[in-house]
């Protein structure tokens, strides 16, 4: 008896894929793998993902849906009378809060890139996404400057497994814009010394 239409069914094999991702890590992803928890024929995924990469590539699009979806619900960073260093704290400490395993599993298929070329431009996709969104706020180059680092806190909580410090990354993110007013706790900064012969 035919199996009747499944239109959703190349949906299925990229969440299918995730979840391999999840469970068994990269090194447990093939078409075969994904097929079996998709419960569909092997068929299925090798046409509508010819190379194992296409999944890949689908499956981290799809992975960094979740923290657009955060930016897009958090709304104050094209606020400009915002805070822009304190709403990205908040808006890393609302993504690091939700699904730990969603955000280690983005991060996993992220760094997939440094060996498979073929990710790497959906790879850059969300970090040049929120870079254009935060230029309405800065400057471009203090925009990639800010994306790098939270970034970087992001990796760093990961890695360590300690917990994400939202006054820490707001103070660190101040730090690359001029003009941020500092943290009520930051120290005042030093009187500068003059130079000899200097007045």
């Amino acid at each position: 008896m035919p199996r009747r239409h499944d239109p959703e069914r190349r949906q299925r094999i990229i969440d299918a894929a995730i979840r391999v991702v999840g469970d068994k890590g990269l090194a447990g992803l093939s078409h075969r793998t994904a097929a079996a928890e998709a419960d569909v024929p092997l068929g299925s995924t090798t046409y509508h993902f010819a190379t194992l990469d296409e999944l890949m590539t689908a499956a981290l699009r799809q992975a960094n849906e979740g923290f657009a979806k955060v930016i897009a619900a958090r709304g104050g960073l094209t606020d400009a009378e915002a805070d822009l260093p304190a709403e990205l704290a908040g808006l890393l400490g609302e993504w690091l809060a939700g699904d730990r395993t969603g955000v280690e599993l983005e991060y996993e298929l992220y760094l997939a890139a440094l060996r498979r070329p073929a990710l790497r431009p959906v790879a850059a996709e969300w970090a040049e996404g929120v870079a254009r969104l935060l230029a309405r706020r800065t400057d471009p180059v203090t925009a990639r400057a800010l994306v790098a680092l939270m970034d970087g806190i992001c990796l760093q909580v990961l890695l360590t497994g300690a917990p994400y410090d939202e006054e820490y990354a707001r103070e660190a993110l101040s730090r690359l814009m001029p003009g941020t007013r500092p943290a009520a706790d930051a120290p005042p900064a030093p009187p500068r010394r003059r130079g000899p012969g200097r007045r």
